[in-house]
């Protein structure tokens, strides 16, 4: 059950998926590739990630299992970068930045006039199925807050016309 980033079948998939022989085949190749290195984790998770999307619940006791340690430890570190998702996504995320400097900007405002112009609310998917909207709590651009990241590409001062443009041309 190895699905590719830009599946459609992705987004409605649900991250307690019980892996099939295949996928934990996969994952299992994935981790020898890592598991002789010091710091393993990060790696993996980031290749898990790039096949499927997220970091799939089953994945994670599986995960834990090969490198010993606990469940809770990989939630933790999953849970902790804001890179790494447990849930499925669209092709695009389109991240708002949720910190205090830009809180301080106008962020808070600026998330509601995005969701209600997107009719979505955060970890939700657009009804395309092309644009998913998550927080994330700092991007490193205080001095331009507020500040978004759409598909990587950071913006800083941020406001709902520009990121209404970059958003429209991900979507057409």
């Amino acid at each position: 059950m190895r699905i590719a980033r830009n599946d459609p079948a992705m987004t409605r998939m649900t991250p307690h998926v019980a892996f099939d022989k295949d996928a934990e085949e996969h994952l299992n190749k994935i981790i020898a590739r890592h598991v002789d290195r010091e710091g393993p984790l990060l790696p993996i998770l980031h290749d898990i990630q790039a096949d499927w999307g997220m970091i799939p619940e089953a994945a994670q006791p599986i995960l834990a299992q090969a490198l010993n340690v606990t469940r809770a430890e990989i939630y933790g570190v999953v849970s902790f970068y804001h890179d790494f998702r447990d849930h499925p996504s669209a092709p695009h995320v389109l991240r708002l930045c949720r910190a205090e400097s830009c809180q301080s900007m106008g962020a808070d405002e600026l998330a509601d006039q995005i969701c209600k112009a997107l009719g979505i609310s955060w970890h939700e998917t657009t009804a395309d199925g092309k644009l998913t909207l998550e927080p994330v709590f700092c991007l490193g651009l205080c001095a331009c807050a507020p500040s978004a990241e759409l598909d990587g590409k950071l913006i800083g001062r941020a406001s709902k016309g520009k990121i209404e443009r970059l958003v429209a041309g991900v979507r057409a």
